[in-house]
């Protein structure tokens, strides 16, 4: 089962661990839509290519393309230096998609109501939507290794665009998204 937390404001160490508050302050599922509008589905695991959710959500959002992804030291060329730029805080003009096939990692997203980072452990079954125009960023746990399929509307397009890009038009959108929920 996902979980989501607001992180610990001023942790140090390593990005891999969990960093919760002291008292650790969990996040329920309608809470984290609410305060980021990041959507998260489970889907069957060990058949996810005849998942009937899965496909609906494609079919639903025009998902045209996917590819799998595969992070860790034996396996993704240059891992330190991709490790820091998946982690480097930034945004997207379109959604990202990820669904958790092996392993388990971390999405931090901001909140968009405070700007406080929420930690979203995501293990495999985990879907996540995150919507355009939220600041966010990926590591791996302490595990080091998570596949994730990755889904796109058409063409592949995965431009990060790192923090201030408030002018953006779809970090504007997002916001008043948020403002309307």
């Amino acid at each position: 089962m996902v979980q989501a937390w607001f992180m610990a404001e001023n942790w140090s160490g390593d990005q891999r661990e969990e960093h919760h508050m002291q008292p650790p302050e969990f996040i329920e599922l309608d809470t984290l839509y609410k305060l980021t509008l990041v959507e998260h589905f489970k889907v069957n695991e060990s058949d996810p290519t005849n998942d009937k959710l899965l496909n609906s959500i494609k079919k639903e959002r025009g998902y045209s393309y996917e590819d799998e992804i595969t992070c860790s030291k034996e396996c993704l060329p240059n891992y330190e230096s991709k490790l820091k730029m998946f982690f480097e805080e930034h945004l997207h003009t379109d959604e990202e998609i990820r669904l958790v096939l092996e392993g388990s990692g971390y999405f931090d997203v901001r909140d968009g109501v405070n700007d406080r980072w929420i930690r979203i452990k995501v293990e495999p079954g985990d879907l996540l939507i995150i919507p355009k125009g939220i600041y966010h960023r990926f590591t791996l746990d302490t595990n080091n290794f998570i596949k994730a399929k990755r889904f796109f509307v058409g063409e592949p397009v995965w431009t990060p665009h790192n923090r201030p890009a408030d002018d953006m038009n779809c970090r504007k959108e997002y916001l008043n998204q948020i403002i309307s929920c």
